[in-house]
């Protein structure tokens, strides 16, 4: 199997716990509610399936590990320090390597921050989503504002770094509203050291219980215009408080942006375990997709009788690689390095860009195109579908 040579973009372990005490309506992660987690058999299964994606990978510097779910916090802390201590000894591992929780509010208490903290777990990422109580009751949250005001306040004093999301653009949700909203939660964050917010426009994803309920006629969403003056007021608080967007809807003070989440955008590879994870992996000479089994019995069973619970495994046509890079790459801020993109695409940036778009795009004011990046400005981010439709050539 043949490693491509790694830069900048990283390496990543992705490990997706799928428990939650309930299921929000708005989510269509993987996540199931259980009675009972046997904790003992899910950290053997999880270091069996690390085992074999490591030996699938062998030589990479590990750059970041992400705890994904689902509720991870609601994970033994022993089975994190377990497989943080198998993925050292799988892989080399950065200096600086970055290992991320995420965890809910009402889930956690300041013991069990730092029993996590001490599990090697450096940076906690909080759903905090709402910061009144009315909305939180909406969107299917257990926690009250109080209760996670009190959590973030402990996470803060007990992690090295930590970041919380919210979600906007919510039913009857005014752009004074937000405004107010957004505010609290910036002189929040300053106050008490946190140097990540993640703002989310809600959406209504196929499948869940709150996209049949909108279907129904049960609430009303803010409209295109109004969620486009949200997001721009969004990025002006954001900005004028020092947490100015590197992605889409990621904001981070300083050098506090998350590496692994990075890694997705700068087209890095990384190993996904658990149920329903995804993983992108060069071997081979070529870039494979890989899709862990969804259900966590029987993920749970696959792993016992395999060693792994890979439901799907496809090699990337070469084309679909590269405009994915493209894709995701204009989500950032930084835009695409041309020399990273041809290294890891295995051709140049030009090949699959109209030029004649990207000028006009850049007329315009979307684009931002030099010899060295291509970078899509807040204007062209707000509008990156159009964007991409308009500057990728068909196939």
């Amino acid at each position: 199997m043949n490693a491509r040579t790694q830069g900048d973009e990283g390496f990543g372990l992705y490990v997706h716990w799928p428990f939650c005490i309930s299921k929000c309506p708005y989510c269509d992660f993987n996540s199931h509610v259980a009675e009972r987690i046997d904790q003992n058999a899910w950290r053997d299964a999880l270091l069996i399936e690390l085992a074999y994606y490591a030996a699938r990978t062998p030589g990479r510097l590990l750059t970041s590990i992400f705890f994904g779910g689902g509720t991870p916090s609601l994970m033994n802390p022993q089975t994190t320090a377990a497989l943080i201590e198998a993925a050292r000894k799988h892989w080399r591992t950065a200096n600086d390597l970055e290992i991320t929780l995420e965890a809910n509010p009402g889930t956690v208490d300041a013991d069990r921050f730092r029993a996590i903290r001490a599990a090697g777990v450096a940076r906690l990422s909080m759903g905090v989503q709402a910061l009144n109580d009315a909305d939180l009751k909406f969107l299917g949250r257990r926690h009250s504002v109080a209760e996670a005001r009190t959590a973030w306040r402990a996470a803060a004093a007990i992690f090295p770094r930590t970041s919380f999301d919210l979600i906007y653009a919510r039913p009857g949700q005014t752009l004074e509203m937000w405004e107010r909203e957004l505010t609290e939660a910036l002189t929040e964050v300053r106050q008490q050291g946190i140097t990540h917010l993640s703002l989310y426009q809600l959406t209504m994803e196929p499948g869940t219980a709150m996209f049949e309920a909108h279907a129904r006629g049960d609430f009303v969403l803010p409209d295109e215009d109004a969620c486009a003056t949200l997001f721009e007021k969004t990025q002006e608080l954001c900005a004028r408080a020092g947490f100015p967007a590197y992605e889409i809807s990621n904001h981070a003070a300083d050098d506090a942006m998350c590496r692994h989440n990075l890694t997705y955008w700068r087209g890095g590879d990384y190993v996904g375990v658990g149920p329903g994870a995804h993983g992108r992996l060069f071997e081979g000479g070529s870039a494979r997709a890989t899709r862990q089994v969804k259900a966590p019995a029987l993920w749970l069973k696959r792993v016992r009788e395999r060693g792994h619970g890979t439901q799907e495994e496809q090699e990337l046509a070469a084309e679909s690689r590269a405009q994915e890079l493209v894709m995701v790459g204009l989500r950032l801020a930084e835009g695409i390095d041309k020399t990273r993109f041809a290294r890891l695409a295995g051709r140049p940036l030009g090949d699959l860009i109209d030029p004649e778009a990207a000028a006009a795009l850049a007329a315009d004011g979307y684009l931002v195109d030099t010899p060295a990046v291509l970078t899509a400005t807040p204007k062209g981010r707000l509008a990156l579908n159009a964007l991409l439709r308009e500057l990728l050539i068909a196939n």
